[in-house]
């Protein structure tokens, strides 16, 4: 259970092929945590890059924070995460959440990220999306205690499933995060697309309700390829190794050329 240190706030990481070449930084969504690449997509990666995952604040075993999950203060966490790891340069792949979060990183530092993977990430101006994180986050919660503990194969306790409602709880009712992705609404519209240096895979569920979202950040994005998986918004739950393969094949490969496939 690594907890490291990053501008005086304690972090949980998990790092996989620390002697790899090329390093991927895998950023989850709100109210999960970063299991939801360790088990199964995380491995995958593994075997060609190194592999970095983290809690989110307040998120897994990181530590709890009331305030600061707006896209500024969440890319800079992983910026000064980077530093703290001594990692020149990533490729950034984030789901849902998360993939606004390696998008402004992006945008804001765009030197420090060699690739960059956005998966389901939802426009944050759609009230409906915004429901949907909520929603698929308590699939996502009931999916992770019937599985999961924090890092090992293990069916989850009482009490452990006690402690990750209570932290569920804690987010969703005592902090700011709710206020901050709402005043983060027009973060995809005041976005200059072409200023993103970085090429990117848009991964989106073929029945996601934020697909719409992934076909107009592939229109954007110049350097763009949008895939569709078998699925709605918890495609990484539901299709994992299709979603490392992808992403272990667009890393590794020249840039991609601005195409569209479906996989449903």
């Amino acid at each position: 259970m690594p907890i490291i240190s990053v501008n005086g706030k304690k972090v949980h990481i998990q790092e996989l092929n620390k002697g790899a070449e090329q390093t991927v930084v895998l950023i989850h969504g709100m109210f999960s945590n970063l299991s939801i690449y360790y088990f199964n997509i995380a491995p995958v990666l593994a075997k060609h890059f190194h592999v970095v995952m983290y809690d989110l604040k307040s998120h897994g075993m990181s530590e709890r924070f009331l305030d600061g999950y707006d896209l500024e203060n969440m890319s800079s966490d992983v910026l000064s995460l980077m530093d703290v790891l001594d990692i020149k340069k990533a490729h950034l792949a984030g789901y849902s959440f998360g993939g606004l979060i390696a998008l402004k990183t992006a945008l804001k530092s765009p030197d420090r990220v060699e690739r960059l993977v956005i998966i389901e990430a939802p426009d944050p101006q759609d009230e409906k999306a915004r429901n949907i994180i909520d929603e698929y986050s308590r699939e996502f919660l009931e999916h992770y205690v019937a599985n999961f503990t924090d890092t090992t194969k293990v069916q989850m306790g009482k009490r452990q499933m006690e402690k990750n409602h209570r932290m569920y709880e804690f987010l969703f009712n005592e902090t700011t995060i709710k206020a901050d992705m709402i005043r983060e609404k027009h973060f995809l519209s005041e976005v200059d697309f072409s200023e993103l240096q970085p090429s990117a895979l848009l991964l989106y569920g073929a029945d996601s309700n934020c697909r719409p979202t992934g076909e107009w950040l592939n229109n954007q994005i110049s350097q763009s390829e949008l895939l569709l998986i078998p699925g709605d918004h918890n495609i990484p739950i539901q299709e994992p190794a299709l979603i490392a393969e992808t992403i272990a094949r667009f890393l590794s490969q020249p840039s991609p050329k601005n195409v569209t496939q479906n996989h449903g």
